[in-house]
C-alpha cells in the first residue's frame, strides 16, 4: 500500500438539488458523498429551485451546511467539506438580464454560471463579463448553443443510429466556445468552460491559452472514462449534457489533462430513479460521481496515460483554486487535506454510496486507488 498526501481536492461542479429536489440529494447527503469521495470542498451549481440568483440563496446553502455539521459534530470530526455556492450569471438563469453580480460576489459566490443553460444573448454575456472582470471574478459557461443543440440527446454513434435518436452535433459545443472566447478577448474577464466534451472544443481552449487569454476548462470523469461508442443499451445512466464523446474525443480530453490544459470536475448530478428510467430520449441528463471520481481519474490518467500522481493531483486541487473568488479561496486556508491510498484493487459499489441517488454507470468498475478512510 502506498499513501499520498495532497492539499484538499476541490470539485468545482456539483449539484446538490437544495432547494428543489431533496429526494435526489440534500445538502447533507451531498456533503457526506463528497467527504467519502475524498474532497475538501465542493462548488454547488445554481440551477436549484429557485435558482441561486440572490445573496439570500447563497446564505441559505451555507447555513444548510452549517446546520448539517452542527447536528452531527462527532460523525464528521476532521472530515468536514467546505460548501462554496456559485451564483447565476442571469436572473432566474433564463439569459435575459444580468443578475446583481456585485451583491452575489459580496455574499460569497465562488464564481458565476448559468450551468445547465447557455447565455445565448451576446450583449447580456458581454455585460456580465465586463462586470465580473471588475470584480475579479470568473464566468463559467455551459457551452451548448441551443440553436445547434435543438432536440439532440446523444452524439452520433451506433446506438443513436440503431434507436434513431436525435443527435447532438459537435458544433453545439464549438459555436458556444467560439462566441465566449470572442467576448473574453473584448472584456479580459476570466472564462472557464465547463464539462468540455469534444476534441474540437479542446483545440479551441488550447489555442486560446496559447494566445494568452485567461481561459480554463474542465473534464469530467465520465468523459475521460466512457465513450458513446461503448454505450451498451438504451440506458439513461449514459445520458448527460454535454453528451459522451467518441473514442477520439476521449483520447484528446486525456491528452489535454496530461498537458495541463484541463482540470477535473465531476458534474455530480443526482436524480430520482423515476427521472432516469425513461430511456435516452425522455430521461433527465446527468450522473452522480463524487464517490468514484478520484479512483476513476487515477485509472484514466495515472495508470493508463502515465501522468504523475503529483500532476494528476494538481488537476484536482491547484487548478480548481484558480477559478474561485478571493472570498471562496480564503475559506480553503483551513480545509482538510486529501490522502490517497494505492494498493489492492477495489470494486465500486454504487449501492453503498452516501448520495441519495443511484444514477451511475460505474457500478462494478475497479481501481487500485481510493481516498483514505475518514477519521
Amino acid at each position: 500500500m502506498k499513501t499520498y498526501d495532497f492539499p484538499g481536492f476541490i470539485d468545482v461542479h456539483v449539484h446538490f438539488r437544495d432547494p428543489g429536489v431533496p429526494e435526489a440529494e440534500t445538502t447533507g447527503s451531498g456533503l457526506a458523498a463528497a467527504a467519502r469521495g475524498g474532497f475538501a470542498a465542493v462548488v454547488t451549481m445554481p440551477n436549484t429551485t429557485p435558482a441561486c440568483d440572490s445573496p439570500e440563496l447563497i446564505r441559505y446553502q451555507v447555513e444548510r451546511a452549517r446546520e448539517f455539521y452542527g447536528s452531527r459534530v462527532q460523525d464528521f470530526k476532521g472530515s468536514r467539506v467546505q460548501l462554496l455556492p456559485s451564483a447565476c450569471i442571469t436572473k432566474g438563469r433564463i439569459g435575459h438580464e444580468v443578475a446583481d453580480l456585485e451583491a452575489l460576489a459580496e455574499a460569497g459566490a465562488a464564481f458565476f454560471t448559468d450551468d445547465g443553460s447557455y447565455v445565448s444573448d451576446d450583449h447580456v454575456m458581454e455585460e456580465a463579463m465586463r462586470r465580473a472582470a471588475k470584480l475579479g471574478m470568473c464566468i463559467c459557461e455551459h457551452a451548448m448553443d441551443p440553436n445547434e443543440l435543438k432536440d439532440g440527446v446523444i452524439r452520433d454513434c451506433d446506438l443513436a443510429r440503431r434507436l434513431h435518436l436525435p443527435v447532438i452535433p459537435v458544433s453545439a459545443e464549438t459555436v458556444a466556445i467560439r462566441r465566449d472566447l470572442s467576448v473574453c478577448r473584448v472584456t479580459g474577464c476570466r472564462l472557464h468552460i465547463q464539462h468540455i466534451s469534444t476534441a474540437e472544443g479542446v483545440g479551441l481552449v488550447r489555442a486560446a491559452q496559447k494566445e494568452g487569454l485567461p481561459v480554463t476548462a474542465e473534464a469530467t470523469p465520465h468523459h475521460l472514462v466512457l465513450s458513446c461508442e461503448e454505450i451498451p443499451a438504451n440506458d439513461a445512466n449514459y445520458k448527460m449534457a454535454p453528451p459522451l464523446g467518441n473514442d477520439e474525443d476521449r483520447a484528446e480530453l486525456r491528452r489535454a489533462v496530461k498537458e495541463g490544459v484541463l482540470m477535473f470536475a465531476t458534474d455530480h448530478a443526482p436524480h430520482p430513479a423515476a427521472k432516469k428510467s425513461l430511456g435516452f430520449e425522455a430521461s433527465a441528463n446527468g450522473i452522480i460521481g463524487l464517490e468514484a471520481a478520484i479512483p476513476l481519474t487515477w485509472n484514466a490518467m495515472v495508470e493508463d496515460e502515465g501522468m504523475t500522481p503529483e500532476a494528476w493531483a494538481e488537476a484536482w486541487w491547484k487548478m480548481p483554486r484558480s477559478i474561485l473568488s478571493p472570498l471562496a479561496a480564503k475559506k480553503l486556508e483551513s480545509a482538510r487535506r486529501t490522502t490517497i491510498e494505492v494498493g489492492a484493487r477495489r470494486t465500486i459499489e454504487v449501492a453503498k454510496f452516501a448520495s441519495l441517488s443511484r444514477n451511475c454507470p460505474y457500478n462494478g468498475m475497479e481501481s487500485a486507488c481510493r481516498p483514505a478512510p475518514l477519521p
